[in-house]
């Protein structure tokens, strides 16, 4: 055998390995993926992203396209900044891009509140949205709370009278913080907290913490073999474990409450409806309503029903204090409507397209969540022609998107009359306006959030005129975001404002 001859084994070897690396090599060649940023080994993207995700992905998304795929760690997360692949992912590939992705918080706890936002999809999923839909979220569960709604309001407006009356600066941002979490605990548990020994802000608080650890990744799901070691370090286990027993011992206290024989109720809250349904031992699928199914309803009515209305209406009032064009014109709509009654209903305001538009032009520049609660995909498919795969992360940028100018003319402009003779609106059909998402996973608190976020902006725009605090002018007002808990994003500096009263 000639000296430079190699045995047969080896040559077998070597080509076997050949074909092995080219078949992959193909097989990666086909896959059509999404264009992806450069990333390091390990954390994947994460070194490219800011505390503000939405405008972190939108800069990002001007470089490598409405369709682009990031890596947190090792998980893929394609983010969607266009109308149409976003109709794609929520429209017409809605099935496959349906479920959600079981994060730390949600799935692993002893304290297991799976519920309609965050359950994947399934039998158990589509009867619970059903039942939510039909039982605590529907137009006349929504207006059987009215007259709670707006006693409320009755007490703030009562409230900035006094403020009013010695013509001192009002913290709006901290009063409609305080008001919407006022009607959403007397919505939800039936009782008023003033009065008694129970600390509101704390529960506020302690909910704050559960939709953070609910709605985030641990470092061990991110980042194989290490992550656990930061968890460990930061206490993230025991952080969750820790906020969902305080919250879990709240909602137990109130469901004994709720459960006593002798207890006086004026009518029916959100706990009274869920358990009457637990009572009839009502299935979900293959799986019973449980009192951990309530907690987890709970859960989520305060994190969508607190923070998202508060939020909208104080960036409707920091635009409005910068343009007095449009505050004149939407005042002079509600109290032409109203006149010298003295009193606003929510009948009034069903009349009142002007200020509909306001409170739209707010959804588009500031959507309370400016990425919409993550997708999960259940099975391949194709996004502007890129493969999308299994358990692939999907979040839409509604942020970016209500500020792209192929859609909007003028976009970082405050203009409601855009939306005059305009058949867009935010009920999922229009994919360049999506506040409330789209598709099976759209938010089912919508008429809530709407009804509410109308009351407390047209009470506020009929009781008083508004100024600026002295020496202050329209461009000093702070228009920064400041990333909440969750997904949510709010205004960095509170709003001052002082009020005038209207009707003396």
């Amino acid at each position: 055998m000639a000296p430079y001859a190699l045995p047969l084994w080896l040559v077998f070897l070597v080509l076997s390995l050949f074909f092995v690396f080219k078949k992959k090599e193909d097989k990666r060649r086909d896959k059509q993926l999404p264009p992806s940023p450069p990333k390091f080994p390990i954390l994947g993207n994460l070194h490219q992203l800011g505390e503000l995700l939405h405008q972190s992905y939108c800069q990002l998304s001007k470089k490598y396209g409405p369709v682009m795929l990031l890596k947190f760690g090792c998980k893929p997360i394609v983010v969607v900044s266009s109308a149409e692949a976003a109709k794609e992912v929520l429209k017409d590939h809605d099935l496959a891009c349906c479920s959600r992705p079981q994060l730390s918080g949600a799935g692993r706890l002893s304290y297991n509140y799976s519920d309609v936002a965050f359950a994947p999809y399934g039998d158990y999923w589509r009867n619970m949205k059903k039942l939510i839909i039909l039982e605590l979220f529907s137009l006349k569960r929504v207006k059987s709370f009215q007259s709670l709604r707006e006693g409320e309001i009755e007490l703030f407006i009562n409230s900035i009278s006094e403020s009013a009356a010695s013509a001192t600066p009002v913290n709006l941002t901290e009063k409609l913080f305080t008001l919407t979490a006022n009607i959403t605990f007397k919505m939800s548990f039936g009782f008023d907290y003033r009065g008694t020994n129970f600390d509101r802000n704390r529960f506020h608080e302690v909910v704050h913490d559960a939709e953070a650890v609910a709605g985030s990744f641990s470092m061990g799901e991110l980042i194989p073999y290490v992550g656990w070691i930061i968890d460990w370090i930061t206490a993230h286990h025991a952080r969750t474990e820790r906020v969902f027993h305080e919250l879990d011992t709240f909602f137990q206290c109130v469901f004994n409450d709720h459960l006593k024989p002798d207890r006086k109720k004026e009518k029916d809250d959100m706990i009274d409806v869920l358990l009457g349904i637990e009572k009839e031992q009502t299935e979900l699928g293959n799986v019973k309503f449980t009192n951990n199914n309530i907690k987890g309803v709970l859960l989520n009515l305060f994190a969508a029903g607190v923070d998202t209305s508060a939020i909208t209406v104080n960036w409707a009032m920091a635009e409005l204090a910068r343009n007095p064009r449009v505050m004149k014109k939407v005042q002079d709509e509600i109290r032409n409507q109203v006149g010298k009654k003295g009193r606003l209903t929510e009948d009034d305001i069903d009349k009142l397209e002007y200020l509909k538009m306001v409170i739209k032009e707010t959804f588009r520049l500031h959507p309370a969540a400016p990425l919409l609660l993550p997708r999960e995909t259940i099975s391949h498919c194709k996004i502007s022609g890129y493969d999308i795969y299994p358990k692939t992360i999907i979040q839409v940028n509604a942020w970016a998107i209500g500020r792209d100018p192929q859609y909007w003319k003028d976009p970082e402009q405050f203009f409601p009359e855009r939306f005059a003779d305009s058949s867009i609106d935010f009920k999922g059909q229009n994919f360049e306006f999506l506040p409330f998402g789209a598709g099976r996973r759209i938010c089912p608190g919508i008429h809530m959030a709407t009804i509410t976020t109308e009351n407390i902006l047209a009470n506020l725009l009929y009781w008083f005129d508004w100024k600026l605090p002295n020496g202050m002018k329209r461009e000093d007002i702070n228009m920064e975001e400041k990333a909440g808990v969750s997904l949510t994003v709010s205004k960095k500096i509170s709003l001052s404002l002082v009020p005038v009263k209207y009707l003396q």
